[in-house]
C-alpha cells in the first residue's frame, strides 16, 4: 500500500460526485460545506436522500484539508474495498469447512478493525460483518492494519446487526459473544459448528440489544490485575481457540 491511497479514494466536486453514486461507487464518507446552496447542490443532496446516502455538514477548512483541488464544498471518500452481501460471504465457504464469521458490534477505530481483520484471516475466518453506522471504516489506514487481510477477506456492512443475527441463527449459526462479564470460559465452548464470533467497542463492549441475542457469552480468563484486554487481542484469542478445537 503506498501513502496516497488515501488520496486515490478521494473524490471531489459536485458533478464527480454525484456520477460516483450513480455509477454505484461504494461511499465511504461524504463531506458537504456548511451552508452550501444552490441548485446543484440541492440536486446532489436529493441524489443522496435517494441512495439513503448520509453526508457530514462540516467547515470548509476541513474541505481544504482534504484536498487542494476545487471541492465546490463537497469531498467524498469512496471505500478503499469492495463490499459483499451476506449471502456472498456464506454461499462461498467449501462445502469441507465449518463457516466461521466475525461481527463488529460498535469497534470503531481503525487500527482494531484492521488487526482483527488480519488475526481473522489467519484462522480462517470467512467473512467480517460490520454495521453501516458506528463502525470504522475500511480505509488506507486500516487495510495497512490488517497487513492487506481486508483486500483478501470479503467484508459484509448491514443496516441492522440484529437482523443479520437472527438470519444467521436462522441458518445454523451459533451466535458467540466474547464478554469479560459472563462465568463461562471460551475453552467450555464448542467451536466445532457454525459459529459467528461478536466483538464489541473498545470501550462499552457488546451492547446489551446484541448480548441478549446471543446464544453463548463466553469470557477470557484473566490472571492479572488489568480488567480486560484490548478487543483485538481478544478476537486473537478467541479465534484461535476455534482454530485449536477445529484442527483436532
Amino acid at each position: 500500500m503506498n501513502n496516497n491511497n488515501m488520496d486515490n479514494n478521494l473524490i471531489f466536486g459536485i458533478r464527480p460526485v454525484a456520477e460516483a453514486i450513480e455509477a454505484g461507487r461504494q461511499i465511504e464518507r461524504l463531506y458537504i460545506r456548511k451552508g452550501a446552496e444552490g441548485q446543484l447542490m440541492q440536486e446532489l443532496k436529493d441524489l443522496c436522500a435517494r441512495h439513503r446516502l448520509r453526508w457530514q455538514e462540516v467547515p470548509v477548512e476541513k474541505l481544504n484539508r482534504l484536498t487542494r483541488g476545487n471541492h465546490q464544498g463537497v469531498v467524498a471518500q469512496t471505500a478503499a474495498i469492495e463490499y459483499v452481501e451476506l449471502s456472498d460471504i456464506l454461499e462461498r465457504v467449501p462445502d469441507d469447512e465449518t463457516p466461521l464469521v466475525v461481527l463488529f458490534d460498535g469497534v470503531t477505530d481503525v487500527r482494531n478493525f484492521g488487526a482483527i481483520a488480519r488475526s481473522a484471516e489467519c484462522a480462517g475466518a470467512h467473512g467480517l460483518i460490520a454495521p453501516l453506522k458506528n463502525s470504522a471504516p475500511v480505509n488506507a489506514e486500516a487495510i495497512r492494519s490488517s497487513a492487506g487481510a481486508l483486500t483478501t477477506i470479503p467484508v459484509c456492512r448491514v443496516g441492522s446487526v440484529r437482523n443479520t443475527l437472527k438470519t444467521l441463527q436462522s441458518e445454523g449459526f451459533q451466535v458467540v459473544a466474547a464478554t469479560e462479564k459472563s462465568r463461562k470460559l471460551l475453552y467450555d465452548a464448542d467451536f466445532r459448528k457454525p459459529t459467528v464470533l461478536v466483538m464489541g467497542a473498545e470501550d462499552t463492549g457488546i451492547s446489551k440489544e446484541v448480548l441478549k441475542m446471543c446464544d453463548e457469552q463466553l469470557a477470557i480468563p484473566l490472571i492479572g490485575h488489568i480488567e480486560s484486554l484490548n478487543v483485538s487481542a481478544a478476537a486473537a484469542v478467541m479465534l484461535f481457540e476455534v482454530v485449536r478445537q477445529r484442527i483436532h
